[in-house]
């Protein structure tokens, strides 16, 4: 009698041609194949853009001509030849002057029986810090909203009662005492107007988003500046003239990019003050646009650096913060609506500091129809 069973034939598994080449080019990190004499022989398209320079332009070059000679990336790639294992190394600071500082996680890693090559990844955990960052200014924004909410009700009133009736008194005061009501005048109109620019913290003004050309925007920051507060200074522009438009409000991002640059004109020397402007395309990470839920790219890079003496390093962690200032009559709260700005147009922003370089970074997203026509949909 025939078994019922069913037979079951084990199909044997299709052998898949895999380029390796692919699989590097395909990770989110920058990948170098560097061979026992430290020759780079191969670099996939994140280390181009980590560097800065085409694969041409890498392959073929040394490790030690690329990167400082007392960076620790040297010695690991020497313990994978010497031990034939892995290794790792936190926090590693590479910094050259055409690329600028970068803080990375570094791994190394053994290729071949006997080892033949090294397999380098650089971790970049500034973006990581900067998304994490950003989520903070986000809630010190909120802070400094309901903080104004709550001034404006309990202490512009009051303030005004106060003004009157100094007023009042400065009617019938004599020289001596009027200089003490107008003191009174002038110190309550500094708080008033020091509640009004927390006000400009409020969620109920809307962005108004669409397609912006970030030259424009630069461009018309920059002749300000020029004209003014940085009659003085150098500007160098490196601009991307392929870059596609921003996706966001004209006037706020002038306002952001203007603060930044004014900040800058403040911090460089009297005598060979520099500030340059870059824009680049860069593969970004994706945020969220607060109040839509939609999710978008931040390959559009704006960088502001300035060859001033730095931000002092106690500051580094809270210089987006409220009130947080290195300016002997400054309120602090500059930079906390730049980020807050920033935030809303679902952008990151952050920097790096040391003395005679520090860099502010504005990732932001570009400009598409399909964007504009989900953004209308979702705010009806």
């Amino acid at each position: 009698m025939a078994s019922l069973a069913p037979s079951f034939r084990r199909t044997p598994p299709r052998r898949l041609r895999i380029d390796p080449h692919g699989i590097l080019s395909a990770l989110p990190d920058p990948v170098l194949v560097v061979s026992a004499d430290g020759v780079i022989l191969y670099v996939n398209f994140e280390a181009q853009q980590f560097f800065e320079a085409s694969e041409s332009a890498l392959v073929g070059q040394t490790l030690g001509d690329l990167v400082p000679m007392h960076t620790p990336l040297l010695g690991l790639v020497d313990q994978v030849f010497q031990r034939g294992s892995s290794c790792s190394e936190y926090g590693v600071n590479l910094e050259t002057p055409r690329f600028g500082p970068h803080v990375v996680k570094a791994t190394a890693m053994p290729m071949g029986d006997p080892v033949r090559f090294a397999v380098l990844t650089l971790h970049k955990v500034s973006l990581a810090n900067r998304i994490d960052n950003q989520l903070a200014h986000r809630h010190a924004a909120r802070s400094v909203t309901a903080m104004a909410q709550m001034l404006a009700h309990e202490v512009k009133n009051p303030l005004s009662g106060i003004r009157g009736a100094a007023q009042l008194l400065e009617q019938t005061a004599s020289e001596q005492d009027g200089v003490l009501t107008r003191l009174i005048c002038d110190e309550a109109d500094r708080i008033v107007a020091l509640v009004d620019r927390m006000e400009v913290f409020s969620d109920s003004n809307q962005i108004s988003r669409q397609a912006v050309n970030i030259h424009h925007v630069l461009d018309r920051v920059r002749k300000v500046a020029e004209n003014g507060f940085a009659r003085r200074v150098r500007f160098v522009e490196r601009y991307d003239p392929s870059l596609p438009p921003v996706f966001g409000d004209h006037d706020q991002l002038v306002q952001v990019f203007l603060n930044l640059v004014k900040n800058a004109a403040e911090a460089v020397p009297s005598d060979g003050g520099e500030i340059a402007l870059t824009t680049a395309y860069q593969r970004g990470v994706s945020m969220t646009v607060p109040g839509t839920g939609r999710k978008v790219l931040l390959p559009l890079a704006v960088s502001v650096r300035d060859n001033g003496e730095g931000i002092p390093e106690d500051l580094h962690r809270h210089l987006f913060d409220p009130f947080v200032t290195t300016k002997k009559n400054g309120s602090g709260l500059g930079l906390a609506l730049v980020a807050k700005i920033v935030g809303d147009h679902g952008g990151v922003i952050g920097f790096e500091s040391q003395p005679k370089r520090t860099v502010f970074k504005v990732s932001l997203p570009v400009y598409s129809a399909d964007e504009e026509l989900s953004l209308d949909a979702a705010e009806r």
